[in-house]
């Protein structure tokens, strides 16, 4: 039996959204606890807490990038070995699909200081589930949880 050309009908007008990738890390700490800092007023998603990161630039790795990331918002230094691959989420933004990586982080030179966002704090994996984050942050919320 031969699909009809019927059949693949509703995938054609579907317009190809561009991709965004996005790195974070999940710094530990001796206790176990992560860091999250706080979007800041005037950005989008404003006041949630996330996973420090960002974008992925063209022709970077997304380890490099993390590591580039780190010092700008947190002024903390780390090397592509330390980062060890966790999980990763999507989520459809507007007009961009974002595929999230996230990578565990326990070891970093430097105290991590406030530059980019508006607070941070060290929490437990079983605490953010109490606190407002971006959507595709959630699912990430118990792989940690069994990870730490």
């Amino acid at each position: 039996m031969q699909a009809s050309s019927d059949e693949h009908a509703p995938y054609q007008d579907v317009l190809p959204r561009s991709r965004l990738m996005v790195v974070a890390a999940a710094l530990v700490d001796a206790n176990g606890r992560v860091l999250l800092q706080q979007r800041p007023e005037g950005k989008t998603m404003a006041g949630l807490w996330e996973f420090p990161g960002g974008k992925v630039e063209p022709g970077e790795t997304p380890e490099a990038a993390l590591v580039r990331e780190l010092e700008e918002e947190l002024g903390i230094h780390t090397y592509e070995s330390c980062l060890a691959p966790a999980t990763f989420a999507s989520e459809v933004l507007n007009e961009a699909e974002l595929l999230l990586l996230l990578y565990v982080c326990r070891k970093w030179t430097g105290m991590p200081e406030l530059r980019h966002a508006a607070a941070m704090r060290w929490v437990k994996p079983v605490e953010m589930f109490a606190l407002p984050m971006p959507p595709a942050d959630l699912p990430m919320i118990g792989v940690l949880d069994a990870l730490i």
